[in-house]
This record gives structure tokens, sequence and C-alpha cells, in this order.
């Protein structure tokens, strides 16, 4: 889930009125030595080190919220199931899942697509506040104790996060109320601060409005205009809205429209063949930053140039689940994909075990699972997010966590939303101003470790393209020891103090393509 900050401030609005610097076009892909900015290089890689090499198509599975198919860039590297007959309502290869041409959605059913949804910390508040919220504290001992021990925690988490977004929400609503009010009142539409500032405001909204208009504006000249204002607040007050009527509502629950045994983990069998689901951006722009064509002239170039993306929906407008996510790493390892990007995250995981298990099950398989690290500018080494690889001593080789990187100098190098952890992120990788596919064969640019796993996930694809016979274990090996080590200090992500990137993850490098397929052409054929 992408992180929205707990504060009311219009800053981020600035970008209406007043020039913003830009990120150089297509620059994950850019090199240093050439573009000086921190890109993985992937052009240089194929014009010095690739050009005339033969690659082997491998299937690289996006496990998200869903992806357009017939985008314009990626409609000629999606993954179709070459056993099984479109349309025929049989399950013609025999796997479970009937129709499943480009992958599957787990978190739909017959007629419906799960939209929106709680996140886990309501699902389990929910479950464990049934049970224990008037209970006898007294009677409890053992088991019962620790298990009420961790509602308490649920419950402190969830009590706070449900406050402050409900009192942001009134705040946005207060917000668009006074802009409308502004609007009518002043007259126009073009603003200076001289006008919001002689203005006789008419209400309590339209003081509230002009105060954070008015700040924004502060040593700036030239007007704003309140109707893009408007509709700014407007979406991003949508998006708040959400959180007060689906993510932390406990009386909202869509999991019905599935029709599975939720309770049942071992349930692998339910969910329907529409990959695209109700919101496909986030999953399209995945998916495009990995292998939108790179020959076809259109829009934008992904950093893999033989790969099919397998299609996985579990992801709503909200927390996945663990269900949904072990069954999808399941099929995309049962279905031939030989690497899994995974750009979501939460902070409690209720049915560790089942992803756990269904991890093991892709290091069997030789599968390579890249994770991204989340977004909430925290250490995970101390704080949890899940799914992650700490399996209680369990040598996880085919997983990659990934922090984000910028594009800006040297020092803010590091995304200032990031997480990071010395011991539990791997490596950093672009991640600010990533410009790719969105639905309707568009382009836009995200902010994301969402962003940055898949720019490793396309490093990755490429080396087990070009050097088919590495292991995942080795693969993960060849993108830490090739990452570029950062001299000097850059900034932990959300704080003002400057460390080396080797504090802020294992290998203290950021990921580069030319590195990499130079260290693994030294990796002989077994």
């Amino acid at each position: 889930m992408k992180k929205l900050l707990l504060k009311v401030s219009f800053l981020s609005l600035t970008s209406l009125a007043f020039a913003q610097n830009q990120a150089p076009e297509n620059w994950f892909n850019l090199d240093y030595s050439t573009n000086k900015v921190h890109g993985v290089s992937t052009e240089r890689t194929y014009a010095e080190l690739l050009k005339g090499k033969t690659s082997k198509t491998i299937v690289v599975a996006v496990i998200d919220g869903g992806t357009e198919v017939k985008h314009e860039d990626l409609k000629d590297v999606i993954w179709v199931n070459p056993n099984e007959i479109p349309g025929n309502g049989i399950d013609d290869d025999k796997n479970g899942y009937v129709d499943d041409i480009n992958g599957w959605n787990f978190i739909g059913g017959a007629e419906k697509d799960v939209a929106e949804d709680n996140l886990e910390v309501t699902r389990l508040y929910t479950k464990l506040h049934a049970k224990y919220g008037s209970i006898d504290t007294l009677l409890l001992d053992g088991e019962e104790k620790v298990n009420y021990e961790f509602y308490k925690k649920v419950k402190e988490s969830y009590t706070k996060s449900f406050t402050q977004y409900e009192s942001i929400n009134n705040i946005y609503k207060s917000l668009i109320s006074g802009i409308k009010s502004l609007r009518n009142g002043i007259g126009k539409d073009d603003v200076t601060i001289g006008d919001l500032k002689s203005h006789r405001v008419a209400n309590k909204n339209e003081v509230i409005a002009a105060n954070a208009l008015i700040n924004v504006m502060k040593n700036k000249s030239g007007t704003i205009k309140l109707s893009s204002i408007q509709k700014e607040i407007e979406e991003s007050g949508s998006q708040i809205a959400k959180f007060v009527d689906f993510h932390y509502n406990t009386e909202f629950d869509p999991r019905s429209i599935v029709g599975d045994d939720y309770e049942n983990v071992n349930q692998r069998y339910y969910g329907n063949n529409r990959v695209y689901g109700p919101h496909g951006d986030h999953g399209t722009h995945v998916a495009g930053i990995i292998a939108a064509m790179r020959n076809n002239q259109l829009g934008m170039m992904g950093v893999a140039d033989n790969v099919k993306i397998m299609v996985l929906r579990v992801v709503p407008d909200g927390d996945e689940r663990d269900k949904d996510v072990a069954n999808a790493i399941r099929y995309a390892v049962d279905n031939g994909a030989t690497i899994i990007n995974m750009s979501f995250g939460k902070s409690f995981s209720p049915y560790k075990s089942a992803v756990d298990e269904a991890v093991k099950y892709a290091q069997s398989k030789d599968v390579l699972l890249v994770h991204a690290a989340g977004n909430d500018n925290k250490n995970i080494d101390v704080e949890d997010n899940f799914p992650n690889d700490k399996m209680n001593g369990y040598d996880a080789s085919n997983w990659i966590e990934v922090g984000a990187s910028s594009w800006k100098p040297k020092k803010l190098l590091t995304a200032e939303f990031s997480n990071y952890g010395k011991a539990s992120v791997d490596v950093f990788a672009p991640g600010v101003d990533v410009y790719s596919c969105i639905p309707e064969s568009k382009y836009e640019s995200f902010n994301g470790t969402s962003m940055a796993a898949p720019v490793t996930a396309g490093v990755a694809a490429v080396l087990r393209s070009y050097f088919p016979h590495l292991t995942a274990a080795q693969v993960k090996e060849i993108i830490l020891k090739s990452s570029i080590k950062i001299k000097g200090k850059v900034l932990i992500p959300g704080s003002n103090k400057k460390v080396k990137l080797s504090e802020l993850c294992v290998s203290g490098g950021v990921v580069n393509l030319y590195e990499a397929v130079k260290l693994a052409a030294t990796y002989p054929v077994k």
C-alpha cells in the first residue's frame, strides 16, 4: 500500500502554480558515467555488452492489483498460457484454473471483483475485538494472555491510525468547501496572494483555505488557479475518504465476493481470469518498468527485452491477504515463471506461515522473488513489514528486498519515503519519478519502492534471459555484488541525518545492469 502522509500540507500543490525540477527522461535506464544519474545503465548495457548476443524468453510474474494486458506498450509481452484454449470454459491444462489465459485473479468472484478492502490491521482488530474487547484479563493465562497482549498492540495501531485519518478527512472536506466558497467570493479563478489577503472571508472554511493557500504562495509572485487547486484537493480527499469508508471501516468486508472459505489457507482454487481488475494503474506501471517494448517507438522502454509478463491479481485498494499472496506465488511457480515481482506490503501478517511455505516452494523450484521494501521511511530491521524472508533462521536465498533511490544529487540519493534496513533491505534501485505505463495506453511518473522492485526484477530478468544457467541464488548474489557502491554519505529516509548507504542496506549499493552483466559473464556454465 502506498503511504499517504499523515498531515495536511499544500506544499505538494505548488507544482500547479510554480515550475519544479523534472527528472531526466528515462532516467532509471541511464548511466551515471554519461548521464550523471544513478540509473541502472540499461541502454549502455545493450549497446556495449549484449549487442548481438542471444537470449532466452523467460516469464516474470507480476503479483499486483491488475495489469492492462492490451496496453500498446505491453500487449506483445504479456504471457499467454500455451495449454489453455481461450473462452471455452474448460480447464484445458488441468491446473485448477479455468481459462487462465494471461494469469489469474485471486480476488474476484463469478460476477464481481474486489476493488476496495480493509487494511490488515482492521481485519485483525475486528476479529480480536470480538473476542477480547470485553474480556476479564485477570482470567487469562498462557497462550491466551499472549494473544491478549497482541490484541492490545493491534488495537493501539488501529485506533491511532483511524483517528488520524478521520481527522484528516474532515480537514479535506473543510478545504474543499472553503476553496469553492473563495472562488465565488473573490469572483475569479486566477488569484494573487494580495487577492487572498484582501478578501473578506465569509466563513470558517474560507479562513482555513485562504491561510493554506497564502502559505503555499508565500515568497512567490504570480497567480494560482483555484480550480486546479480544488481539483487536486478533491482527488487527494477522495483517497483519504477511502481510509475512513473502507480501509479502517470495521463493518466493511468485501470477501464474500470471492466466495472462498477464507479461513482455509490451504484452499487454492478460487477467483477468476479477469486479471485487469478495477484498479490497474499500479500493476500496469510495474509491468511497464520490467518489460515495456524497447523497439516499438512507443511510450517508454522497460529494462528487459525478452520476457513475458504473467499477471496475478491479489492486491485490492487496501491490504492484500496472505492466503492470496501464497496462492499467487504457487501459481507463478507452477506455470513457468522464474522471477516474481511483489510491489506490496503491510504491517501485520496473520497467516505469514502460508506465505513462508510458498516462498520455500519457490526456492525449491529455483524461482527468484523481488519485493518492495515499503514507503514508510522506517527501519524494517526493527519494525515489521510483510511479506518478508524472516523465517526463524531459514535462509531464503531467492529473495531480494529493494529500497528506493532517486535521480537527485548524491546526498538525496535515498528516496525520502523509502524503508531501509542494514540487514533487511538488500539493495536500492530507482524509485522516484519513474515514467511507465498506465491503463488506456497512457503513461505517467510514479514514486515508490513499488517502482524500485520492478527495476530490479527487470535487471534479474535480463540476467536469467542472457545467462540462463544462473540460479536464482546466483542472480541475487550478482545483483548485490555488482551494485554501485556509493561513496560518502546519504540521508536516512525521513531524516536529516546522513550515513553511508551500507548502513541502510546489505549491499551498500544501487542496482546496476552493466556491472551485473559483466559479473554474470564470469560465472561458468555447469
